[in-house]
């Protein structure tokens, strides 16, 4: 996204007004917000979006999102195109840091390849200047949990054909030769 583009769902939050005691918010998208979510996530329409966050200091200069995000959305059925409502509901945690945080840096071993526990925290987020945008974070945790191939409910596609073993056999080049005589 450019610098000059206004994300699609905004909460702007200034760093130094967090306190270590967490502050609880609710964000609810508008219509015009919804909007724009259905166009940015290629789908027919956001019915909801919801999010209940608490944010607190993380550490020194960080900041710590944690909270459940709940949406329903309209997507077209991979099979039939027919619109199809799905419900999401996620808990979201997030750690952002200032860029230029050592907090933000991948630990490396002594070979200086990246050590990453798949099971582990995620490596904090970036933010640059004084302000953090919880409604962005809010929106991409939505966005990771959209089913990419939504159904409708007992839709399937039809019977697929397999080959055979007969299908399968190359065809012998002089086959076509075989009915040739010599005279």
């Amino acid at each position: 996204m450019k610098h000059d583009e206004k994300p699609a769902f905004s909460f702007p939050v200034k760093v130094g007004h967090i306190s270590a005691n967490a502050v609880e918010v609710h964000l609810k998208a508008d219509d015009t917000e919804r909007a724009a979510l259905a166009e940015l996530w290629n789908i027919l329409d956001v019915l909801s979006l919801e999010a209940d966050l608490q944010i607190a200091r993380w550490k020194r200069d960080g900041v710590r999102l944690k909270g459940h995000v709940a949406a329903r959305i309209v997507q077209a059925c991979v099979v039939t195109l027919e619109p199809v409502e799905s419900v999401i509901e996620e808990p979201i945690e997030a750690i952002l840091v200032p860029e230029g945080s050592r907090l933000a840096r991948i630990a490396a071993n002594d070979t200086g390849e990246m050590v990453l526990d798949p099971d582990g925290p995620d490596i904090p987020d970036v933010f640059s200047g004084d302000t953090i945008d919880a409604g962005q974070v809010v929106s991409e945790q939505v966005a990771l949990a959209i089913d990419p191939y939504p159904r409708k409910p007992g839709v399937s596609f039809g019977e697929r054909i397999e080959s055979t073993e007969k299908d399968d056999v190359r065809p012998n080049p002089f086959a076509s030769l075989k009915d040739w005589k010599k005279d």
